[in-house]
Order: structure tokens, then sequence, then C-alpha cells
């Protein structure tokens, strides 16, 4: 981590989800705004570890016992198709639903949202340093959130 962790951390990462206006639920623009405002007030280096805290909560819900409980487009086994984008933007619908959703999921794989997915969530980070700098934000995360990058969670038991 940063020098920078006390101007974000977990606390204000929830804050920042809180933000997120579900009553636009289908305009994820809507429903992001004012998290993506309010994030773009502070300093770069607190997006920058939104970013890295975001990253951390994917990564760990990256997981096979995870991937088998999304709804049609679960996943199955090595020999069946799977596509890494949907889990991803299943896993972001975890996220985007604040703390104690994340929790229980991250603890119970079956509560999963089925069918759902939330690709915004991606962005907000880069869209709030575009909105305060002007420039596009080229920072990589501190954690590989795409899918199979945690490979102890993608051991199948036989």
């Amino acid at each position: 981590m940063h020098e920078h962790t006390a101007l974000m951390d977990e606390n204000e990462f929830w804050n920042i989800i809180s933000m997120f206006n579900w009553d636009h639920e289908g305009d994820d623009d809507k429903v992001l705004e004012s998290a993506i405002h309010y994030l773009s007030s502070k300093p770069n280096e607190a997006i920058y570890t939104f970013l890295d805290i975001l990253s951390k909560h994917l990564y760990d819900l990256d997981g096979i016992a995870y991937a088998k409980n999304i709804g049609e487009d679960a996943y199955v086994d090595e020999n069946t198709y799977f596509s890494v984008d949907n889990f991803l933007y299943a896993r972001c619908v975890v996220v985007a639903n604040g703390k104690d959703y994340y929790n229980k999921v991250l603890n119970n794989p079956k509560l999963m949202p089925e069918d759902l997915e939330f690709e915004a969530l991606l962005y907000v980070a880069d869209e709030a340093y575009e909105l305060k700098n002007d420039e596009t934000f080229e920072y990589v995360s501190a954690y590989d959130f795409e899918t199979f990058s945690n490979k102890e969670q993608w051991v199948e038991s036989k």
C-alpha cells in the first residue's frame, strides 16, 4: 500500500460505494454520478487507492466457488465455455451492493447474484480521475482482478 492510504481506506471506499443512486437503475452513468463527482474531489492518490481497494475485493471473489453460482453463465468445468467477462461483471455487482452484501457473498459463494452484471463499476476511478485532471487515467491496480487471476481459488476439487 501507499503512504496516502489515510486519504482513502476501506471505510471511505464503502462510503463512496454507498453513494450509488439505484433510483436510476438501468442508467449506469446516473447511478454512479454522485460517487464519481465525490471521488474526483479527492487527491489523485486517493483515486489510485480506491482502485487498489476495488481490485482487492474483485480479486478475492475470483474463484471457482463463486463462478459456479452466477446463473445461466455459471462456470461448469474447464471443457465448457465460460465468459470471463460476465464473471468479472457479476463480481462487480457484489461490490456495488455494499460492504454487508460483499462480506456475505465472500463467506458464502452460493449468494452470488445470478444473471446480473455491473461492468460500470470498473470505470469509477477512471472517470473520477479524468473529470479531475482532464487527462487519461493510466494506473495499474494493486491486484489483477481479471478472471482466473486468483490462482489458488481456481483449483478444482476432484
